[in-house]
């Protein structure tokens, strides 16, 4: 497949933000698509040379791209810099200084996707000592054969500034569309896919064998699951009505939720983002190897930084320490760690994700062995609210967050990548009367004035609507944040700005900058109130208004264990609102 018939169909994605179009011109291509290639065109659709939890990155900055650019064009630092300051966009600096190049005598065959792809991977397995000129001269190498637009789409993926505005999700449609039909099959690629965490798997898959072969989509070893999430409620009564009556109630501890799978002596660890941190849990690694009495398996657990001293509980900010790229060891003896186990979802051959909890929960127990290091998430089973209360009341002064109660029944399955009312969260923070903390995703900035003259002076802030796969606005902050968050943001989103609206940010606000929804931060607010300006779950309580968050404020807390798809929902903002409202009603009863 030529090169330049993949960027004629990102041309036509950029300039469309309608999610139903996107869907027709994907269908279109992923048609058109040889099926050996169509995991590689899936990849650069996104931006991507791999799925996130291999953790290699094409690794190219701006500068080093501007470099390769040079070298082709032989146009000079001071020519580039006011294209760059005239278009705001390397890629557009890079479609324009090649249509400017003069015309080569001797032109070399078209580009394919698989060279260039097969280039990109080169660039992103080059290590080591001289490893940046060599990526700068690949990159080079590719540029001076690529066409002005071809060379446009070719340093926004290497610089992970594709943002077409097309996501997982739209490509799934697309695949259930071309190979199973319609949307309606969506549920069985959607599955794929969240026992995979590859969707260019699901893709040739699906090219190659079709909607049958996508139903005997297997889990297997070093290939992470997608995270079960949790709704949220704030009284055992309103949980405890949402279970039928029973659940399991479970500690929520305050740490990093881990994935790890175990192939005989082969440990992997990964974070909720299918993030590879195995590097930096070595002391994590030997327990698991020790503990577990399971060749083969997958499992869920939470892991707690521990006081060295007194042996509680640290919270989540401290376990950040093990962060470190350096000196693992020093920090493994500062920050140790518990793991608290609470799920498994494969054993030796057998997926466990289709089985219910308890059955879940007495397969864990069997093949876990205890440890000072490695335990049991503390659970127990509830059918009345005061047992529930009073779980509650220990798991906060045991130093968790608060607790997760989840269904029993046969319906408690462990539903890969979903969100829903099968887990329910009850955290502390829901007793005080302020509401609760929420985590939200930046997608607007406003400049600011004063003391903030040349950084942000306010962040929009958005909710993620499931069903619809956009990000709706609930709030503008500008509040909480300290001299040091506000240059630490600026920096951060330095590399996120945008020319336009992103293609799946819902605002009627018009923000003075756009960013790439990439960051989620954790704010706290006053309360929920019906809001004109903002798109958070708009005409769903009143026509032409949606809910937005008022006096919003930065807890200080940065949420890099979370992607912009796990920030707080609308229907949670929603939930919350119908829970406001109903202690107003109860307060007006009481008064009168």
């Amino acid at each position: 497949m030529l090169f330049s018939e993949l960027v004629e169909y990102f041309e036509r994605l950029e300039k469309t933000t309608s999610r139903i179009e996107m869907t027709d011109i994907l269908v279109s291509l992923f048609h058109k698509t040889p099926s050996e290639t169509i995991d590689k065109v899936v990849y650069l659709t996104l931006g991507v040379v791999y799925p996130e939890y291999v953790g290699l990155e094409l690794g190219i900055a701006d500068k080093l791209a501007l470099r390769a650019l040079k070298q082709v064009t032989n146009i000079t630092d001071k020519q580039l810099s006011e294209y760059m300051a005239k278009l705001g966009d390397l890629g557009l600096v890079a479609e324009t200084v090649i249509t400017k190049k003069e015309q080569m005598t001797l032109f070399s065959e078209p580009l394919t996707v698989e060279k260039v792809y097969s280039l990109f991977e080169k660039i992103a397995k080059t290590t080591g000592e001289g490893s940046i000129d060599l990526k700068i001269q690949i990159l080079a190498g590719l540029l001076a054969q690529a066409s002005p637009k071809e060379a446009k789409h070719i340093l926004r993926i290497v610089t992970g500034k594709m943002r077409l505005g097309v996501a997982d999700m739209t490509i799934l449609d697309a695949l259930a569309i071309l190979y199973g039909g319609s949307k309606d099959v969506r549920e069985h690629f959607e599955r794929a896919y969240n026992i995979s965490s590859d969707i260019g798997l699901v893709a040739k898959v699906a090219a190659t064998e079709g909607l049958e072969g996508i139903k005997k989509f297997k889990i297997s070893i070093g290939k992470p699951i997608r995270p079960m999430l949790a709704e949220r409620l704030a009284s055992a009564d309103e949980i405890l009505e949402k279970l039928d009556g029973k659940g399991m109630a479970e500690y929520k501890y305050d740490g990093e939720r881990m994935q790890i799978h175990k192939s005989n002596d082969k440990i992997i660890i990964y974070s909720r983002r299918q993030e590879n941190i195995t590097h930096q849990y070595p002391d994590v690694v030997e327990e698991v190897k020790k503990q577990i009495k399971a060749k083969e398996t997958i499992l869920e657990c939470e892991t707690v930084a521990i006081d060295v001293n007194t042996g509680e509980m640290l919270p989540f900010q401290e376990l950040m320490h093990r962060k470190r790229k350096k000196e693992i060891e020093k920090a493994i003896e500062e920050y140790p760690v518990n793991m608290f186990f609470f799920d498994v979802l494969y054993i030796d051959g057998e997926d466990f994700t289709v089985k219910p909890l308890l059955e879940r929960r007495h397969a864990l127990e069997s093949i876990l062995q205890e440890s000072e290091m490695t335990r049991l998430s503390k659970a127990i089973l509830v059918g009345d609210k005061e047992t529930l209360e009073r779980f509650f009341e220990e798991a906060v002064a045991a130093g968790c967050e608060g607790v997760m109660v989840k269904a029993v029944g046969k319906e408690s399955i462990y539903r890969a990548g979903a969100r829903g009312w099968l887990w329910i969260k009850y955290k502390r923070d829901y007793k005080s009367e302020m509401i609760d903390t929420v985590d939200l995703v930046i997608v607007g900035g406003f400049y600011g004035r004063g003391k903030r003259s040349g950084r942000y002076g306010a962040l929009l802030l958005a909710v993620y609507d499931k069903t619809r796969d956009t990000f709706q606005t609930v709030c503008k902050v500008g509040s909480g944040f300290t001299d040091e968050d506000l240059e630490k943001f600026h920096q951060m989103l330095e590399s996120l700005k945008l020319s336009h609206k992103h293609a799946r940010v819902e605002s009627i606000m018009e923000a003075d900058v756009w960013f790439e929804p990439k960051i989620v931060i954790e704010v706290i607010g006053a309360e929920i109130t019906q809001s004109p300006v903002h798109t958070c779950a708009r005409d769903k309580i009143k026509k032409d208004t949606g809910l937005a968050i008022r006096f919003p404020r930065y807890t200080g807390r940065l949420r890099t264990d979370k992607k912009p798809e796990d920030a707080t929902t609308a229907e949670e903002i929603i939930e919350m609102y119908n829970r406001q409202l109903k202690k107003i009603t109860e307060a007006e009863k009481v008064s009168v």
